[in-house]
């Protein structure tokens, strides 16, 4: 199925799609899937993996009542 959209009609879902995305807690959830492949059908120079989070390494805090021993 085509559209002939002009570039402001079709720039429109777009800025729509790409908010949904950009603004969804959880992004490598299962239910933006959907929304990435639509993106992809849209624009796709436009999709761009986002990196994977960094794991962040560190001791676990003393409390205070630990330290007292």
């Amino acid at each position: 199925m085509n559209f002939d959209l002009t570039d402001e009609e079709h720039a429109a879902p777009v800025r729509v799609v790409n908010h949904a995305i950009d603004e969804d807690c959880f992004p490598y959830a299962p239910r933006v899937d959907p929304l990435k492949a639509t993106l992809a059908k849209l624009r796709p120079e436009a999709v761009a993996e986002l990196p994977l989070p960094l794991n962040v390494y560190a001791p676990p805090k003393t409390t205070a009542a630990r330290r007292r021993g």
